[in-house]
């Protein structure tokens, strides 16, 4: 029976939210843009890029500046975030992930990080090789909270949604579960708290990534 982990990456499998918050930062000061504070940035991680800066600055999507902050984003980010991106793995989560793996697991990654840019972090985080799969919000119509990025995993590996979990920080990775019809992991060291977790009714609560591990293996 094929069986299938998906993971979020940012604030689940790597504290790569804190770099977000600094690459944000210097966006906006290499675009002489009005400084933002740091909760008001993280609230946007799990967001795509487009969505996330338009939510800070307060303006359309569409609008120039976004374009130009989520360009600028990519080089910047590559630049701070990167070299530190081993640093940034959560305790557990090389052993945990070989562990799931021992176990027959499937591993996949959906995110709402540009596939260039996921792709980027987990090989400079030494995870890459872990994930069958990595799916990115600019290789589907409608990221999360919408199913689709889970389905795309699904359909790619040829596992069914009632043999698939996904483990998430925030309440767009549970409504993501949700609506692809899998059980789900919401974690607490994440972006979102737990009360803002539970309100999305995940399957399971886990505080640390061995939580994760013992989850997922009741979950599927």
């Amino acid at each position: 029976m094929n069986r299938c982990a998906i993971f979020d990456l940012d604030g689940t499998l790597v504290d790569s939210p804190r770099g977000i918050v600094t690459t944000f930062a210097a966006v906006f000061a290499q675009l002489d843009l009005p400084t933002v504070d740091s909760p008001t940035i993280r609230a946007t991680i799990g967001l795509p890029l487009p969505a996330a800066f338009a939510k800070v600055l307060g303006t359309s999507e569409d609008e120039p500046v976004i374009t130009a902050c989520v360009e600028l984003y990519h080089a910047t980010y590559r630049k701070i975030v990167l070299p530190m991106a081993t640093q940034l793995v959560f305790p557990g989560v090389y052993d945990g992930l070989e562990s799931l793996r021992d176990d027959g697991f499937r591993l996949a990654v959906a995110t709402s990080k540009y596939i260039g840019n996921a792709e980027a972090l987990l090989t400079a985080a030494g995870l890459r090789e872990e994930f069958s799969v990595v799916v990115g919000a600019d290789q589907v119509s409608k990221p999360k909270p919408d199913p689709e990025s889970g389905l795309l995993v699904l359909r790619r590996l040829g596992v069914s949604p009632r043999n698939a979990v996904m483990i998430g920080d925030t309440t767009r990775d549970i409504n993501m579960a949700h609506g692809a019809g899998m059980a789900s992991v919401a974690v607490t060291y994440g972006v979102h708290g737990v009360d803002q977790l539970l309100s999305a009714n995940p399957t399971w609560l886990v505080d640390s990534f061995a939580g994760v591990v013992a989850a997922v293996r009741e979950c599927a």
